[in-house]
């Protein structure tokens, strides 16, 4: 009776924590992450309660067994202790079983909870990728900018210097040429001053 009662009760916890709705978009609901700790620790307990029973059962069972060999029907005692450990046992089987399925109740609830997250994330962690993609398209493109800016101001500083180099190659080349023109009229000069002068 004590059984069934506990396996009512994880039952009706079950569908308390099924009914009660989680808004999309934010966490889990403090009393339904309390109430899952509370029935995993319950879960716990009757794993453990189960295991416990199942060794006491087995230690009954070898100190009965050895009462056993001073009896006249040995066989019978035996028989009779073993229909006890066979009780004991599945008791505590039944017991360690409906502390795994309140187990894997929790453990299926919280894996649909954190299905129901993802799939109530999607949106936000698109949006999300969109945003960061959108970012980088704009990096990209600000980096091509401005290299096609310092390519194009180069190119500038270049043509300018070319059109500087240029300048004072012509500035030079007119230089030397009014120097040669100065040297050959004083030349002309200091000819002409030497043919007046020999005369």
């Amino acid at each position: 009776m004590e059984h069934r009662s506990l396996s009512l009760a994880a039952c009706l916890i079950s569908l308390v924590c099924l009914a009660v709705p989680v808004a999309a978009g934010e966490g889990v609901d403090p009393a339904v992450q309390q109430d899952w700790k509370v029935r995993l620790e319950r879960a716990a307990a009757m794993q453990a309660e189960g295991r416990l029973r199942r060794a006491e059962a087995e230690r009954v069972l070898a100190e009965k067994d050895a009462g056993c060999a001073s009896r006249f029907l040995v066989n019978s005692c035996r028989n009779d202790n073993q229909e006890e450990y066979m009780r004991a046992a599945r008791q505590a089987r039944q017991l360690e079983n409906e502390g795994n399925a309140i187990e894997r109740q929790v453990k299926k609830e919280q894996m649909s909870e954190r299905d129901r997250q993802y799939r109530a994330e999607a949106p936000k962690r698109a949006a999300d990728l969109q945003a960061r993609q959108a970012e980088t398209e704009a990096a990209r493109r600000e980096a091509e900018e401005r290299t096609a800016s310092i390519l194009a101001d180069k190119e500038k500083k270049a043509e300018a210097g070319a059109r500087r180099k240029a300048a004072a190659a012509a500035e030079h080349q007119r230089k030397v040429r009014e120097h040669e023109a100065k040297v050959a009229a004083k030349m002309k000069q200091a000819a002409e001053r030497s043919a007046t002068g020999k005369k």
